[in-house]
């Protein structure tokens, strides 16, 4: 059992806490701006199962005004594609009372009052990012893995011809979808990519080449009049020697996170031990979707490991026209 003790801490004498917690740095800012959404509603069970009406191949076709022969009929047919849930837990984190008096921080001394708020007062913000990574990570690897699979989902991947990110790569990425390309909303990408793409264009504008894709804008890469957003999130990441990138291409709705358990998040008082001890733990669940495709129930299961959510064959294709799924991906080192 790791419990913290007082030799953990800082301990300043005649200063004070310049901050409560130190935030952690992966940048979240994909789940709000490139199509990802998030939402919240209860969610019974492991999947969530949603029937819906197939595209109609020739729905509308040539009338033949010399015949009254009669017509061939075409019935409506169904898909349905499932979410799948994902439980999550927090913490626990457990400090000696001692450690948190002798740092000063206030809510010991005021403990009756403050009740099961306990370490979450301090970690409340360093939790909410750690969710919020949490569900990024999850997404991106789903997306990642779907639309990357060759089988299923042949032409909705690029490999970037000279090793790393390059102008025409984002080109022939958007190609993938022809008449719907401007459905891609935005770029997702790694850092190392990000500034690959940079120094690549950087170095053709000082070159005096004319790069047809506008004007510059100092610090910002040039990406077709969509948004980058970029996140070293591990599920952009296969690692190897040398590593590769994944940088995707998603259109608005490409995946779905929703908050469907509500969540529980308990301090206490842990009595017993040499010294007092106070506990933080919770729990929470949401369930992930992915546009047009569905979670294999049977091949994946419930509450998939990473390595679940990263296996093709879990993931399966119920879009009839490939240009309704959620993206493309670019493939560079």
């Amino acid at each position: 059992m790791a419990i913290g003790v007082a030799s953990n801490f800082q301990i300043y004498n005649a200063q004070f806490w310049g901050g409560f917690t130190e935030e952690l740095a992966q940048s979240t800012a994909p789940l709000t701006g490139a199509g990802i959404r998030v939402t919240a509603r209860p969610v019974a069970g492991h999947y969530e199962l949603q029937s819906f009406v197939k595209a109609i191949a020739g729905l509308v076709s040539r009338r033949d005004i010399t015949s009254v022969a009669a017509a061939t009929d075409t019935a409506l047919t169904m898909g349905e594609n499932a979410s799948v849930k994902l439980s999550r837990k927090i913490g626990p984190v457990a400090q000696a009372v001692d450690a948190l008096r002798k740092a000063a921080l206030p809510f010991v001394a005021d403990w009756d009052a403050t009740g099961e708020q306990g370490l979450s007062r301090y970690l409340g913000g360093q939790i909410a990012k750690a969710q919020a990574i949490d569900m990024l990570d999850a997404a991106l690897l789903a997306l990642r893995t779907f639309l990357e699979n060759a089988n299923t989902n042949s032409n909705r991947h690029v490999i970037a011809t000279n090793g790393t990110m390059t102008n025409a790569a984002l080109v022939t990425a958007l190609g993938l979808l022809g008449d719907a390309s401007q459905q891609v909303a935005a770029w997702v990408m790694h850092s190392k990519v990000y500034f690959d793409l940079l120094a690549l264009q950087t170095a053709l504008a000082t070159g005096g080449t004319d790069m047809a894709f506008g004007t510059m804008m100092s610090g910002t890469p040039i990406s077709l009049n969509r948004p980058i957003l970029v996140s070293d999130s591990a599920s952009l990441v296969v690692t190897g020697s040398p590593n590769l990138y994944r940088t995707l291409g998603l259109v608005d709705g490409a995946a779905e996170l929703v908050t469907s358990e509500e969540q529980t998040l308990v301090s206490d008082l842990v009595t017993g031990l040499e010294q007092l001890v106070v506990r933080l733990q919770g729990e929470f669940a949401y369930n992930l979707g992915v546009k047009g495709a569905t979670w294999d129930m049977a091949n994946g299961g419930a509450n998939p490991n990473p390595t679940a959510l990263g296996t093709a064959t879990n993931w399966d294709m119920v879009a009839t026209d490939k240009r309704e799924l959620a993206g493309v991906v670019i493939i560079s080192g």
